[in-house]
C-alpha cells in the first residue's frame, strides 16, 4: 500500500499555511482542506500541517522526520524549486546537480522555515 498523507507540527499554522501553499505549489500540490494539501492529479501523498504542542526546532539528524522529497518532471522544475529557496534566505544543502548513487537523479535540497530537509527531484536527463 502507498503512502496516504504526512503529517508536520510547526509552531505557527497560519503562517505555515501560508508558506507552503507556495512551496507545495511548485510541486503541483493544492490546499484542499483547511490544513491539508493534495496533489492536484490525486497521485501522491497528502500532507497536513498541525500546531506543534511542544517549544523546539525540527532537526533531521535526530530520530524523527528526515526529509521530504517530491519529484518533478524535469530539470528545469528542479532549478525553479532551487531558485525559490535560495530568493527566499534557505539554507541550500546541495544545488541542482546529479546524484549518480541515485542511478538517473537531478535534485536540489535544502531546509525549508522550518528545518523540514526539502527535496525535489527528476529522473529526466540532461
Amino acid at each position: 500500500m502507498p503512502l496516504d498523507h504526512i503529517g508536520l507540527n510547526v509552531p505557527d499554522v497560519p503562517a505555515a499555511l501560508a508558506y507552503y501553499d507556495e512551496l507545495f505549489g511548485l510541486f503541483g500540490y493544492v490546499r484542499d482542506w483547511e490544513v491539508g494539501y493534495r496533489p492536484a492529479d490525486w497521485q501522491g501523498a497528502q500532507v497536513f500541517v498541525y500546531p506543534a504542542l511542544e517549544d523546539g526546532e525540527h532537526s533531521r539528524l535526530t530520530t524523527g522526520l528526515s526529509h521530504l522529497c517530491f519529484h518533478v518532471h524535469t530539470r528545469a522544475e528542479v532549478d525553479r524549486v532551487h531558485e525559490w529557496a535560495v530568493g527566499r534566505g534557505h539554507e541550500v544543502l546541495h544545488a541542482p546537480r546529479e546524484f549518480p548513487e541515485y542511478g538517473a537523479h537531478f535534485a536540489t535540497y535544502f531546509l525549508d522555515v522550518h528545518h523540514f530537509m526539502i527535496e525535489a527531484f527528476t529522473h529526466a536527463e540532461a
